[in-house]
């Protein structure tokens, strides 16, 4: 195999995609549901630079790879995880995480004492058993070499089956009683006005009036359908589209109004008709619904924007981003200028602006490097994970600022941020191969037996002190659980084992600041230690 290593070594880009398209091959292995996913370019990268070590790539190619995953993770969830922090719920159910935390730094501080483990392996068996890329790259930052990534890769298969494993039997056990969500889409009803009270009133006078979340969409008025506005005046057997995303709303706006009138209004598209578009021109982009200006002569009502496999009620506020699908009624004669004024461009939901994101990330990196003092232990820093995920987080909760759109398409988003991880992780692997094997020959049980502390430490504080002492709905659980734990195959795991999206919501609310959270304790551990 000489002849192996002596060509892997002198083609080090060729090693780097050999890592990537192996790793990723073995990561689709599913075994009774469970795969590496992409922490099998991790393992891969382990052994061909354990093969090769001349092979691996310079360490900027990482640095890079991380940064944009970091990005992308940042801009995605950034308005989430601040809307978590605003509500009550969203405060406990971050601080249930901090405690979680907390508690395994602790069990994991007292076992490398026990132990006798360096603490450049016990940070990285920390951010292991979190599987979360950022605490690793932190953990190296302050160690100013690759020993954490040793501890890293051996905890990181136990950070992704122990949580899903304790998930499964808590469920076995509680039985846990979840309610189906009654508004899984917009729902849309007719309704034809009856009531004396509501003949006479105006749009303007009646929407005020309706239950919170339904909407008039359009308005049948003397046999003709026409675009909802405030003056114009109701009467009788006039009929209303109503959209909500709660059925029950709807049946009340139903009652003060009149009768069902199906088909009243829809089957006629003389005058108007429904059309879908592509948000794409940045114009429209980063902007409220109602800060929208659709030229003068162009009457339209949006009736439905769909981002990913959402269907969202469209409200005033609510922000469009690259990619939407954004459903209106309007005339048929106004179809080319609104699909102009929206762009409507395929190409646009893969498209993003390279000003925003390099600036972005610069001001990342430079918050990353501003030393932090932190009283009898010198000084800190958020280095390169920490910075550009609080500035990406920040953000991506603005949206735009000016003419500058700070969010990108889902999809481009999540090619990004899945490309950077993959890059980061093969040439980290790469670079810690030979140091792996002999560790592992010398303390690898202990090391393994040390990760599994440390993943049940984790996930049983947070499940056990979520359910019983702060009696959080265990759908949310599974996404406060998700976020602590950090990796996308646990969240998939609890978003298949209940019928609501709340683990996805709990899971964009938690993870961010988890990953903070970890990233300050691994090089707190490093720093104490050495002092």
């Amino acid at each position: 195999m000489e002849w192996l290593r002596v060509f892997l070594e002198q083609q080090q880009l060729l090693s780097l995609f050999l890592v990537i398209g192996l790793g990723y091959a073995i990561g689709e292995i599913s075994i009774r549901g469970f795969s590496l996913g992409v922490g099998a370019v991790l393992f891969v990268g382990l052994a061909i630079g354990a093969m090769a070590p001349k092979a691996q790539p310079p360490g900027l190619v990482g640095s890079i790879g991380l940064v944009l995953f970091l990005y992308g993770v940042g801009t995605h969830y950034g308005k989430q995880f601040f809307d978590g922090l605003k509500g009550a719920a969203g405060r406990r159910y971050n601080l249930l995480a901090l405690l979680a935390l907390v508690i395994t730094a602790g069990i994991t501080w007292l076992s490398m004492g026990f132990f006798h483990i360096p603490v450049t392996y016990t940070a990285g068996l920390f951010a292991g058993s979190g599987t979360n890329t950022p605490a690793l790259q932190a953990a190296i930052e302050a160690a100013k070499n690759a020993d954490p990534a040793v501890g890293y890769s051996v905890a990181y298969p136990l950070g992704v089956i122990i949580p899903i494993l304790c998930m499964y039997f808590m469920q076995l056990w509680l039985k846990p009683k979840v309610e189906v969500p009654s508004d899984t889409g917009v729902e849309l009803m007719e309704v034809a006005i009856k009531q004396s009270d509501i003949v006479g009133s105006t749009l303007g006078d009646l929407i005020p009036r309706f239950p919170a979340g339904v909407m008039v969409i359009a308005v049948r008025t003397g046999q003709e359908n026409r675009i909802p506005a405030p003056n114009v005046v109701l009467g009788a057997n006039d009929v209303l589209l109503l959209s909500s995303k709660d059925k029950a709303a709807l049946e009340e706006a139903r009652t003060m109004l009149g009768e069902h009138a199906p088909g009243a209004l829809v089957e006629d598209r003389s005058n108007i008709d429904y059309v879908r578009v592509f948000a794409s021109k940045r114009n429209t982009v980063g902007l409220r619904l109602s800060d929208l200006k659709l030229p003068d002569d162009m009457d339209a009502t949006i009736v439905q924007v769909r981002r990913g496999d959402s269907d969202l009620l469209p409200t005033p506020d609510l922000i469009l981003e690259f990619g939407d699908r954004v459903g209106l009624f309007a005339n048929r004669k106004h179809f080319p200028g609104i699909r102009k004024f929206f762009g409507d461009s395929i190409k646009g939901t893969t498209e993003f602006s390279y000003i925003s994101t390099g600036i972005g990330m610069v001001l990342g990196v430079i918050l990353g490097v501003i030393p932090v003092p932190i009283p009898g232990l010198g000084t800190i820093s958020l280095g390169l994970a920490g910075g550009p995920l609080v500035i990406a987080l920040i953000l991506g909760k603005l949206g735009r600022t000016g003419g500058v759109t700070w969010t990108m398409p889902l999809s481009a988003n999540l090619t990004l941020r899945n490309f950077g991880l993959t890059v980061f992780l093969a040439q980290v692997g790469m670079s810690s191969g030979p140091k792996f094997v002999a560790t592992i020959q010398q303390t690898g049980f202990v090391l393994m037996f040390i990760g599994l502390l440390i993943v049940l430490a984790l996930v049983l504080t947070t499940l056990l002190i979520g359910h019983y002492l702060m009696r959080i709905p265990f759908d949310d659980l599974l996404g406060i659980t998700s976020g602590v734990t950090g990796n996308p195959a646990i969240l998939a795991h609890a978003a298949r084992s209940v019928p609501t999206d709340r683990p996805d919501i709990g899971y964009a609310m938690i993870f961010p600041g988890a990953t903070i959270v970890k990233i300050v304790i691994v090089q707190m551990m490093i720093t104490l230690a050495g002092s």
